[in-house]
């Protein structure tokens, strides 16, 4: 029950139930007003920097406005100074495209007569290179006839000869050298060079250990490369002896001989990885030498016979004089017998005129004399008209 200005009323009578409610509809009211101005006042605070923000926008839109009518007026101008500045590049291209054509035109008829000329020597390039390739075939075929040539072992020996004759033909006149000279063992060496003594005679002969060269070359593994090689020192060191054993004999030859090895690459091999061999063979006066060293050391041995040929041609300047002095010395001797004739014949020569002037003295007193009143002188003795005895 609730009483109010002297009047009671119930909780359950409509009347106070609805006034209640009023109240409290109210009251609530208030409280929402209440967080309404709250909150607008907070709203107002925080949309404040937002206000100022709106202002700013506001004036920076003004700006970008007054900026825009001036960018329109210099895009005007800028389109204007486009357009004569176009106008004017068209007219520059026209006539840099008129110069253009012109040089093009004449580039093009230059570059047809050039493009014609290079045709031609193209032609006739192909053509060398037709001769060529016709050549390389050849020397292919002949490259295959050489490894033929190369793969017999007697073949590879005459072509080992043939190429030192040529060497040893080019380097020495035709007197200085024997090819397959014989020896006083019954041995043929392929070249005896006719060197004077010392040292003597040299033989030069011809060695190809092709077959152990190329099994040390086709080596992948090793153990075939060790194999190869001892048989490759084995190979050469038979040639050593065979060499020093049976072309170095004491009295006929010189005290050595060359191994000729007709390969630079066999040769290279042997000084490269075989050095031990190389002092082998000059321990048993045996030397190895390749295309360019023998071509080398001929030419040495060409100085060496032109030197004794110097002095053989000193002895027999020397000889030739002793004789010319010899012919002197009789034509000096006869000189000498003729001054001695010619002094006995211009003495003979006097005495004849001696006599002849008495005998004209005597003739002259002959014609003079007077017969008749000359004595009959027994006896007298009359002067001899002929010529006295010296």
């Amino acid at each position: 029950m609730i009483e109010i200005g002297g009047a009671t009323y119930a909780f359950d009578d409509p009347l106070v139930l609805g006034t209640l409610g009023a109240a409290a509809l109210l009251v609530l009211f208030l409280v929402l007003i209440l967080a309404a101005l709250r909150g607008a006042a907070r709203s107002a605070r925080m949309a404040e920097p937002l206000f100022q923000h709106l202002n700013y926008l506001g004036q920076t839109v003004q700006g970008l406005s007054d900026g825009q009518q001036q960018l329109a007026g210099g895009l005007r101008s800028v389109s204007e100074a486009q357009a004569m500045a176009q106008a004017r590049m068209l007219e520059t291209l026209e006539k840099r495209l008129e110069d253009v054509t012109l040089r093009m035109s004449e580039t093009l008829h230059g570059t047809a007569t050039r493009t014609a000329r290079s045709l031609g020597e193209l032609h006739q390039r192909l053509e060398t290179i037709d001769k060529a390739q016709a050549n390389i075939e050849k020397l292919s075929g002949d490259v295959l006839g050489l490894q033929d040539i190369l793969s017999n072992k007697q073949t590879r020996g005459a072509f080992g000869e043939i190429q030192l004759h040529d060497i040893v033909a080019k380097a020495l006149p035709p007197d200085a050298f024997t090819m397959q000279a014989t020896l006083s063992n019954g041995r043929r060496a392929d070249c005896l060079v006719h060197l004077p003594n010392p040292p003597g005679p040299i033989v030069i002969d011809s060695k190809f250990p092709l077959e152990a060269y190329e099994a040390l070359r086709r080596a992948a593994t090793g153990r075939e490369r060790d194999e190869a090689a001892r048989a490759f020192r084995t190979a050469v060191r038979t040639h050593i002896k065979a060499i020093a054993e049976r072309y170095v004999l004491e009295g006929e030859t010189a005290d050595g001989a060359l191994m000729f090895l007709p390969s630079e690459a066999v040769y290279a091999e042997l000084h490269a990885s075989f050095p031990e061999i190389v002092r082998e063979g000059f321990s048993a006066r045996v030397w190895i030498v390749s295309p360019t060293t023998c071509m080398a050391t001929l030419n040495t041995m060409r100085a060496v016979l032109k030197d004794a040929r110097m002095r053989e041609q000193a002895g027999l300047i020397r000889k030739q004089l002793a004789m010319l002095h010899r012919d002197v010395e009789l034509v000096v001797e006869r000189v000498d017998k003729l001054t001695t004739h010619f002094g006995q014949a211009r003495r003979d020569l006097d005495e004849i005129g001696t006599a002849a002037e008495r005998a004209g003295k005597r003739a002259a007193r002959l014609d003079s004399f007077d017969f008749g009143d000359a004595p009959d002188v027994e006896g007298a003795r009359l002067a001899p008209l002929t010529q006295p005895d010296a």
